[in-house]
């Protein structure tokens, strides 16, 4: 007896969103995910009950971005057990320990449960340390005292609060998934970095701390801010580093530009119907053919890694020195510090931040967090692209049931998937491998807003693909018979 059918009972019975039965039309998509965004907006704001927010220190910190999800609120956790149970499953599918196959609807089935399942482990493995270990989190007493229930049963109160959260955020994305347009998880990530983004450009002092980009560049121009003259190195060094952020908005600007670039990018395989005499189309291979979601398993793995480096600090009296030495909660010296990704400037231009460390260890830092995100890249791209039905076989049979085909090659799936391997494996390592190199040169430059680099790029790039999802849709609702012909209905 195999562990799918010792699992089956469980798995099966996981709740889930149940599937639309037919087409959905288009408004009915949109209404669905402007209700789920709205929704998403106001979990953000609902503050945890018990929480004494005057001491509370966000974990995930500078990950934030590409986790989302709001610190001290009841979507504390964000995407981030969604997205670290998918890293398991990409790894143990990618090492074909389940024994599934994605194309057997028992096996799908099994699949998504088994997903839920390690979500609400991850909850539970994520949430658990933020709450009873270290300072993170932290319970006020009085409410304790209040209630009678004591600081422990404030603790449990607080965890439960962001299990819940967890769990909702995740029937959040199945919902938008299956009943809207695009992924949860792609629509929460551009909502927090857009909401960084607005605020980075036009927040005025005050409203959200440091002003945004035009109020600063207005003060400035009205004499109401001094600055230094920019024909001085420090008029120069404030205007492109400092108040003026014109490398900042170079870098968002360029970042926009080379993502669309990029997505235009492809090579079109030609194809025809095999009984619609006239029709054609193509099939196209962008160069970010993997999109850039894989990138969100690359960052949360080291999001992962820095979560247990802080939470073993803050439980460990005297951790080893190699290990990794800490100040304010960011690793200092060590192990998480080289494995730590560089996020901003301040990360990297010792010579302008003063940093206690050699330029040599920031160099090896910046080494290992390119390499990382490089080859990472290339890995979970490969994984994505296998496991989401994109792969060459997987490819060769959507168009096979289609009814279309190659000119010039013979009408059967394995004809057209040796076409495909020409392509699919090589572009699918490069895109991988080109948007972790983005992801970390936009880091190293800095963005309009804070906002980290792989969250801007991440931000672009799924826009760019909802625009195309949202056109898409708009066609097949026109052309009803084009739904019959590529198997949307």
């Amino acid at each position: 007896m195999g562990w799918k059918e010792t699992a089956e009972p469980v798995l099966t019975r996981m709740p889930s969103v149940r599937r639309p039965e037919g087409h959905v039309p288009f408004r009915r998509k949109l209404g669905w995910t402007a209700g789920v965004l709205v929704l998403y907006f106001f979990l953000t704001n609902i503050q945890l009950f018990g929480l004494d927010a005057g001491a509370q220190s966000d974990l995930f910190g500078r990950f934030r971005s590409i986790l989302a999800g709001s610190s001290g609120s009841i979507l504390q956790l964000g995407i981030g057990p969604i997205v670290t149970a998918s890293i398991v499953l990409q790894l143990l599918g990618g090492a074909d320990l389940l024994g599934l196959d994605t194309d057997d609807p028992r096996d799908q089935v099994l699949y998504q449960g088994l997903q839920k399942l390690l979500v609400v482990a991850m909850i539970c493995l994520t949430g658990l340390p933020m709450v009873f270990a270290g300072n993170f989190l932290p319970a006020d007493p009085g409410v304790g005292q209040a209630l009678g229930i004591g600081l422990q049963g404030v603790q449990s109160l607080l965890f439960l609060q962001i299990a819940v959260g967890g769990i909702l955020i995740l029937f959040m994305d199945e919902i938008v998934s299956k009943w809207g347009v695009g992924s949860g998880v792609g629509l929460f990530i551009i909502a927090g970095v857009s909401q960084q983004l607005v605020g980075g450009l036009f927040a005025w002092e005050g409203l959200g701390g440091t002003p945004g980009f035009f109020p600063t560049w207005f003060a400035i121009l009205t004499g109401a801010q001094d600055i230094a003259s920019p024909l001085t190195a420090e008029g120069i060094q404030a205007l492109l580093l400092g108040q003026g952020q014109l490398l900042a908005l170079v870098t968002t600007v360029l970042i926009f530009a080379i993502v669309v670039y990029a997505e235009s990018v492809r090579v079109e395989i030609p194809l025809s119907h095999a009984r619609v005499k006239g029709a054609r189309g193509r099939f196209p291979v962008k160069l970010i053919y993997a999109s850039v979601l894989p990138m969100i398993l690359v960052r949360a793995l080291q999001a992962n890694i820095q979560f247990a480096g802080r939470i073993l600090n803050s439980t460990w009296n005297a951790m080893p020195g190699w290990l990794g030495q800490y100040s304010n909660g960011q690793p200092v010296s060590g192990l998480f510090y080289y494995l730590a990704p560089i996020h901003t400037r301040n990360d990297w231009m010792w010579w302008l931040a003063g940093t206690s460390a050699e330029p040599w260890q920031i160099m090896i830092r910046v080494g290992l967090d390119l390499t990382i995100m490089v080859i990472g890249g290339a890995i979970f791209a490969i994984f994505w692209v296998e496991t989401t039905g994109m792969g060459p076989e997987s490819t060769a049979q959507q168009i096979q049931n289609s009814g279309m085909q190659i000119p010039g090659f013979r009408r059967n799936p394995q004809v057209i998937e040796k076409v495909m391997e020409r392509y699919i494996p090589q572009v699918t390592v490069i895109g991988g491998a080109l948007v972790g190199l983005l992801a970390v040169g936009a880091n190293m430059l800095g963005t309009i807003g804070q906002v980290s680099g792989t969250g801007l790029l991440l931000t672009v790039s799924i826009t760019y693909k909802l625009y195309e999802e949202i056109a898409e849709e708009q066609l097949m609702e026109m052309h009803p018979m084009m739904r019959q012909m590529f198997g949307s209905e």
